[in-house]
């Protein structure tokens, strides 16, 4: 995974960033019953334990908003997606359902509050920066249309910009072809939670998602 950095003008703002980056062959389906029925009941207590003024407190999420206030983005108005997923769960949106990838993040985005980047590394050219987008930037995101990535962390590869804590693009989304992923687990501070994360993502994965030929590395 050396093909894979963090730049200078990313680490200058946030020093104790980290990724946890996980490669592998699967194969994309619908979630098992037994997989969503884990999500939902653990999403189910959520709602039930957590209020939304807890949901900033978790460190991972607060160290999150801190990162964006130092790049000059307001957390509130472009929330990071493990604290918009949460968001949603507590005031009873429900948890939603894509594929089993996807879901299988999610959950992990919500047990954790790491935000994570989810792509088909089929559609990525390597090498890839993690870096800030510039006024300049702006990409077709998953749901959202046209995003404007300026001073926000975001990917890039050689073709150009492509996934946010925020938002990811659709150029390198997840589909039903899909025969290898990359995830990037994303700690803006050094986190003992970190290596848990990756560990039951991999369980996870491997369970639910066939996951094989798979690799892991820890970037700072």
């Amino acid at each position: 995974m050396e093909n894979i950095t963090i730049s200078r003008l990313l680490k200058e703002k946030c020093k104790s960033l980290q990724l946890g980056i996980i490669t592998g062959n699967v194969i994309v389906s619908p979630s098992s019953p037994e997989l969503k029925s884990m999500i939902q009941d653990f999403s189910d207590r959520i709602k039930e334990q957590v209020s939304i003024d807890q949901i900033t407190q978790f460190q991972p999420i607060k160290h999150s908003r801190n990162a964006y206030k130092a790049l000059g983005k307001e957390p509130s108005r472009y929330r990071l997606s493990a604290e918009a997923l949460l968001r949603r769960i507590v005031q009873g949106k429900g948890i939603y359902f894509i594929n089993n990838l996807v879901d299988i993040i999610n959950y992990i985005s919500i047990k954790y509050y790491f935000s994570i980047g989810l792509y088909d590394f089929n559609k990525i050219v390597l090498p890839v920066n993690f870096t800030i987008g510039t006024s300049d930037d702006i990409y077709m995101a998953i749901g959202r249309g046209l995003f404007n990535i300026d001073n926000l962390p975001v990917f890039e590869d050689a073709l150009g910009k492509y996934g946010s804590p925020t938002s990811d693009s659709e150029r390198t989304k997840i589909t039903d072809e899909t025969k290898t992923m990359i995830l990037k687990i994303i700690a803006f501070e050094k986190s003992e939670m970190l290596q848990p994360a990756i560990d039951e993502t991999l369980d996870l994965l491997i369970k639910f998602a066939n996951l094989d030929n798979y690799k892991t590395v820890n970037i700072e």
